[in-house]
């Protein structure tokens, strides 16, 4: 029954369709196993694992102070905001110079755009260092429009 169903549904669609000029192919089903034999035979004899590791954090810093000995109260604010259909959220921590994580998290109860929700991420991520009277503070983030601007580029 679910196949009859599936192939009254397909036709209409390729009716619809051919008003356009479009026509449908079909595709044939391929076992995961075929394309693991596939890409089994295809491999790399100098392949190199990826790093996941954070790309050279510097490249997205937002100032770089020079590092003094004496003072070991710069902190470093982490941020990122994301904005899809089910919703808009922001999140941003703080480390403090000696390894400790402060956290924070809330979710936007309006309609943004995702480079909103990492300003947003940002502004949430900075008002909380003011909050503790945070002196030097190190930006990092992955949106070049953010930290460029806050660059002042």
């Amino acid at each position: 029954m679910e196949s009859t169903a599936l192939n009254e549904r397909m036709a209409r669609w390729q009716v619809l369709l051919s008003e356009f000029d479009i026509v449908y192919v079909s595709q044939k089903a391929i076992k995961g196993s075929a394309i693991a034999e596939f890409l089994a035979s295809r491999a790399q004899e100098d392949y190199e694992p990826l790093d996941f590791d954070f790309p050279n954090k510097d490249l997205m810093y937002v100032v770089n102070a020079k590092e003094d000995p004496q003072e070991s109260d710069s902190w470093r604010l982490s941020f990122e905001g994301a904005s899809n259909a089910l919703g808009n959220g922001i999140g941003a921590v703080l480390v403090s110079a000696n390894g400790d994580y402060h956290p924070f998290s809330s979710k936007l109860d309006f309609d943004c755009t995702n480079n909103m929700a990492e300003y947003e991420a940002c502004i949430m991520g900075i008002r909380a260092a003011i909050e503790r009277k945070i002196k030097t503070l190190e930006l990092y983030g992955d949106s070049a429009l953010v930290i460029y601007q806050l660059r002042g580029e």
